[in-house]
């Protein structure tokens, strides 16, 4: 594993260079995961697109004053599920701008009109109603959250996460893409993810890169997502994510990591995590994905059959055939994943709520993976 100092000394590797350090990370990834690249087949539920954080590269918020602001309600959360349910889909992903009641009196009123003081506890109802009426088990990402917070949603959530994007302080400068984003101080995030490590909840975070941040920086983001991990061993997945450039934001002239930097931050990752980490890199955000297979990765993350990505509405999923067949010529199996690996699928309890454990054993195959695998008509 990377020492930071070597870490260091790959800035900008290039060609033959860079070629050696994404094999090694993919001889790694291979003794680890072997010859099957997975991915959850999933559906995407975006309770509120209201947010109190203002990211300088986000169309995923809209504020009430735009009209655009909203909280699903009960009824289309549960038709979004079932048509995912009805897709094959096992995953029920919970994504929402944080702590919107905070900032709008608008957000306020609309859960109080649904019998809620907070986000969080719509949350928790929604996500109690996709277990009690669907087979989908609930990842929950909700952002930045107290110990309280996530000690009362990890009954109802299979697996949580929450994007640290990086540990720099300086993007929380004014002009930089953390202005004003309370809930994007590092301090923050890092809390967030050792909260989640003392209740035993399978996480998954990662880096946004591309934002604004050094080399320096992501290499100091991955070390301390890697440090919590060897303190709790609860980090089951890191996503390394590439900032795309959206029309209409505050960085819409900022410029995008191309292919090489992807590899090269992906290959540093794989490097640097305790390699029982699942590897992650959206597909959608590049469409020479099938590069980042030699610089490591072993996961695609979530697919949705049903549902766009609401973060990057602009790229749309890849067909799970396409990426079977991608997968296939570069010499890997696709194989579909549950929200929770199976290393923690193993621990039982220390790392689910009971109700949810024993769900388990009709979603789970022997080896942790799906127990039904989608298949294409």
């Amino acid at each position: 594993m990377l020492t930071r100092k070597e870490a260091l000394q790959l800035e900008g590797v290039t060609g033959p260079d860079l070629f050696s350090v994404c094999q090694s990370a993919g001889v790694m990834r291979d003794k680890h995961f072997g010859k099957v690249l997975t991915y959850s087949r999933k559906v995407f539920i975006p309770l509120t697109n209201m947010c109190r954080d203002t990211c300088g590269y986000c169309t995923f918020v809209k504020t009430p004053k735009s009209g655009q602001g909203n909280i699903m309600l009960p009824a289309e959360v549960l038709e979004t599920v079932l048509k995912g349910q009805g897709q094959g889909c096992k995953e029920a992903l919970f994504s929402l701008g944080e702590k919107p009641e905070a900032r709008y009196r608008y957000a306020k009123d609309k859960l109080a009109m649904l019998g809620h003081d907070s986000m969080l506890d719509y949350v928790k109802e929604q996500a109690q109603a996709v277990l009690d009426k669907t087979d989908l088990l609930p990842h929950i990402n909700a952002g930045a959250m107290s110990l309280t917070e996530m000690r009362g949603l990890k009954p109802v959530a299979a697996s949580m996460g929450m994007m640290i994007e990086s540990t720099s302080q300086h993007l929380m400068n004014k002009g930089q893409a953390h202005f004003a984003c309370p809930d994007k101080e590092p301090k923050v995030r890092l809390n967030t993810l050792r909260y989640a490590g003392q209740l035993d909840i399978p996480f998954t975070t990662g880096i946004l890169i591309g934002i604004g941040e050094t080399w320096q920086d992501r290499i100091d983001s991955l070390l301390a997502i890697n440090q919590i991990h060897q303190e709790y061993g609860h980090i089951q997945e890191v996503i390394v994510q590439n900032f795309r450039a959206k029309a209409g934001t505050e960085m819409a002239n900022h410029p995008e990591p191309n292919l090489d930097d992807m590899r090269r931050t992906l290959a540093l990752a794989r490097l640097i995590l305790d390699p029982s980490i699942s590897l992650q890199a959206p597909p959608n955000l590049e469409e020479r994905y099938g590069s980042y297979v030699s610089a490591g990765i072993n996961d695609w993350g979530g697919i949705s059959p049903v549902t766009q990505d609401f973060i990057n509405p602009e790229r749309a999923w890849p067909q799970i055939d396409s990426l079977a067949k991608a997968c296939l010529g570069l010499g890997y199996e696709l194989k579909e994943r549950l929200t929770v690996y199976p290393h923690y699928l193993e621990a039982g309890s220390q790392y689910l709520d009971p109700a949810l454990a024993l769900r388990m054993p009709y979603l789970a195959a022997q080896n942790g993976l799906a127990a039904k695998q989608w298949k294409s008509l």
